[in-house]
């Protein structure tokens, strides 16, 4: 799998690189957060995070006054296993180089996605990128050097609109798409060799459950 860079024209389908809000004190409390060395947790929001004058900077800005959460995932992983999207783009900001593994919405086909069409895009540490909600994506992975050799465990705060992947909510199953609601805000399609599978996500991947560490 080709890695490429978020920055490149070939990203421009997924999302893009916000420029001109200043995450130094961002990064610097993600540092502090819990970070696993052989897993992955994920926060919705983070009271640290949230006290910082980015959250309205970033509401008033990236988000045109919605309300909005800043959590964060860290740990390790080098896996696809899931996508995911929601209504309203999500903002990755990682303290070191991650990969970010997407498809677009597009990609699915009766019901289905093949990993095939997923795509690797490598983010530089203190990166602000927005991945739009039409773009399918999960949790980060370590970065990878052109010689294979994979980095220790991420730490990346993720900005989505309030209230994202809490609780879901209880709904009649009406069409495909109440099938994949997976928590609050978040369609998931799982691979059949998923964690999520096992705890009965929708199964909508086929084809290999890509492994960056491979």
């Amino acid at each position: 799998m080709k890695i490429k860079s978020v920055f490149s024209k070939s990203f421009a389908k997924y999302g893009k690189v916000l420029t001109g809000y200043d995450v130094s004190d961002l990064l610097k409390k993600l540092e502090a957060t819990n970070c696993p060395k052989d897993a992955v947790v994920y926060e919705p929001g983070e009271p640290s995070l949230e006290a910082l004058p980015i959250l309205k900077e970033f509401t008033d800005g990236a988000y045109g006054g919605m309300p909005i959460q800043i959590g964060y995932c860290n740990g390790f992983n080098t896996k696809l296993n899931c996508l995911e999207y929601h209504r309203g783009s999500e903002l990755n900001i990682p303290t070191t180089d991650i990969i970010l593994l997407v498809a677009t919405m597009s990609d699915i086909e009766n019901g289905k996605l093949n990993t095939k069409k997923v795509q690797a895009f490598r983010a530089p540490a203190g990166t602000i990128v927005q991945v739009y909600e039409t773009t399918l994506h999960y949790a980060p992975c370590c970065n990878v050097t052109a010689d294979g050799k994979v980095s220790e465990s991420f730490h990346v705060a993720i900005v989505l609109p309030k209230d994202t992947n809490t609780a879901k909510p209880e709904l009649k199953v009406r069409d495909f798409e109440d099938k994949l609601l997976w928590a609050k805000n978040k369609w998931l399609l799982a691979h059949p060799t998923s964690s999520e599978a096992g705890q009965g996500a929708y199964v909508g991947l086929t084809g290999k459950n890509i492994d960056l560490a491979n």
